[in-house]
């Protein structure tokens, strides 16, 4: 069974700056691995662990509109986890507890980043349907496409991304658990200038990529399959410390599910720099502009390599010049 992949996984879109980063020590690198080199298409789904906080809209009462959630102050981006004492992981356990609560009001358990708060809903009863309700938008997990940037041959857990994976408000998603599979490239959206493309893909559910573990600035965490087969991927040392302006290339997959080899050049680089912001590249490959027009969602994660080294991964496109973006070096990734 295949399943159509629509979603896309939150890259940044940087506008073009070419500005100096803010003087930092740089990094502690850690020492050098030997990795397989991804390029991998997946598709994740990931779980929150949680009814996540979107928005908020109206309940219209007898006495007016209101969003009780909102007056009790939940924010955007709150994840609510028990309602009257009962775990609430899907959107479904909320509104079953919320149908059988009535007129009640609800203490809801909520974790806001690190914090965890309690709060009193009184829900409003909706003229339309007679039901009550709180009045917020939520989700309880997410799906997309990304990149594979690498495998660890020795531990067979993997990297991907390079970056956040961001939620509403532009706030980082939280994972209990996920799912990772192979996807198949069918189409690309080419990027232009003011509008940042993106690769659509089919999950293909029969070939399981892999647990996603953890999420976190660098990425998207895990071990990969058993069942995946690495003997034929191509392997190399990872480490950014000899990277300097120069040619490169990237291993990265815009049709079908094999990736491919492209050529890149590395406009500037800064170690320093632990905004996930190591690289300047400008795509430099005239089959991959051709087809994609240079950097779009989903390629993020995809491997920079310059001489025979895994030095980062795409991680940013420049949303006025989709040749260029921006690459986070591999030790930030390897430190996760």
């Amino acid at each position: 069974m295949r399943k159509l992949g629509v979603f896309f996984l939150g890259m940044f879109l940087a506008a073009a700056s070419f500005s100096a980063a803010a003087p930092s020590v740089a990094n502690a690198y850690a020492q050098t691995a030997e990795v397989y080199i991804g390029g991998i298409p997946a598709g994740f789904t990931l779980s929150t662990g949680g009814a996540q906080v979107l928005g908020f809209c109206d309940v219209i009462t007898e006495s007016g509109k209101r969003s009780p959630a909102s007056e009790a102050g939940l924010r955007a981006g709150d994840l609510i986890v028990a309602i009257n004492g009962i775990k609430v992981e899907t959107i479904s356990e909320m509104n079953e507890i919320l149908a059988k609560n009535g007129e009640k009001a609800l203490k809801c358990k909520v974790l806001r980043g690190e914090e965890s708060i309690e709060f009193s809903i009184l829900p409003g009863k909706d003229k339309g349907s007679e039901r009550y309700k709180i009045g917020v938008l939520i989700r309880d997990g997410v799906s997309g496409i990304g990149t594979v940037t690498y495998i660890d041959k020795q531990s067979g857990r993997f990297g991907a991304l390079g970056h956040a994976v961001m939620g509403e408000k532009e706030s980082p998603l939280s994972l209990t658990n996920g799912e990772m599979y192979l996807c198949s490239i069918v189409g690309v959206s080419r990027g232009l200038k003011g509008k940042a493309g993106e690769l659509r893909g089919m999950f293909l559910a029969e070939k399981s990529l892999g647990q996603a573990e953890k999420l976190c600035t660098c990425g998207i965490y895990g071990k990969i399959s058993d069942k995946f087969k690495t003997k034929d991927m191509p392997t190399a040392k990872a480490t950014a410390a000899n990277a300097k302006p120069g040619k490169a290339s990237i291993y990265s997959t815009v049709s079908g599910e094999e990736p491919k080899e492209y050529s890149i050049e590395i406009v500037k680089v800064d170690l320093g720099q632990k905004d996930n912001k190591n690289f300047v590249v400008k795509i430099t490959d005239e089959k991959l502009i051709e087809e994609t027009g240079g950097i779009v969602q989903g390629m993020s994660g995809s491997p920079i390599l310059q001489n025979g080294t895994l030095v980062g991964a795409i991680t940013h496109v420049f949303v006025n010049d989709p040749t260029r973006g921006y690459g986070i070096a591999i030790e930030q990734m390897l430190s996760q």
